[in-house]
């Protein structure tokens, strides 16, 4: 099983609350919703044909499993709603505690990075993480992450939660580009081992 990331960031590297005003304040930010302008028929056919193709799931963070739980239970129109209620769902949490509430959910107990390894010793497609900055990090810095799928939007923000906050060092192989109608640079990258 390989682990993707699959994000949308500035240019300067901001990945801090892209789709809603309210989806991420921590730290004062105000810039919620930057992404939303970006969207378009490209980006939402890339992004579509991506969940086409299935996985071995979706891996999340506390507060981006949350933050996904409280919005897109709201939209049922949605072609998104139904792919991430049927997905396997694995959350990293160490307050979260009992059964989770989102269908298909199982919460990662002990150490994350650990029971991530573990998880790509499974047969499978890939295992996506959306937003979920600190769990990147820390899955970052144990070199378990094979693939960037980046959004990179026209746009510099000078403040918010990085991407890359860490210094950390990896070298990347660009395997494939889109650019949309608004300028987004889809980018795939994998991990030079």
């Amino acid at each position: 099983m390989r682990i993707v990331v699959l994000n949308h960031v500035t240019l300067d590297g901001v990945m801090q609350s892209p789709g809603r005003a309210d989806e991420d304040a921590r730290d004062g930010f105000t810039w919620g919703g930057w992404a939303v302008p970006g969207s378009d028929d490209v980006m939402s056919r890339v992004l579509g044909e991506r969940m086409a193709r299935g996985g071995a799931g979706l891996l999340f963070g506390r507060r981006t499993y949350e933050q996904l739980l409280s919005y897109w239970n709201t939209v049922p129109d949605s072609p998104f709603t139904p792919a991430l209620n049927n997905a396997t769902k694995y959350v990293a949490s160490t307050t979260l505690t009992g059964s989770l509430p989102w269908p298909n959910s199982v919460l990662l107990r002990g150490d994350v990075p650990e029971a991530v390894a573990a998880l790509k010793t499974e047969p499978g497609g890939d295992l996506t993480i959306m937003g979920s900055g600190v769990l990147i990090s820390a899955l970052r810095s144990r070199d378990l992450i094979d693939e960037y799928v980046l959004m990179i939007y026209p746009l510099l923000l000078g403040e918010g939660r990085r991407l890359f906050a860490d210094n950390g060092r990896a070298e990347l192989h660009l395997t494939d580009t889109t650019i949309t109608t608004t300028g987004v640079i889809i980018a795939t990258y994998q991990r030079r081992r």
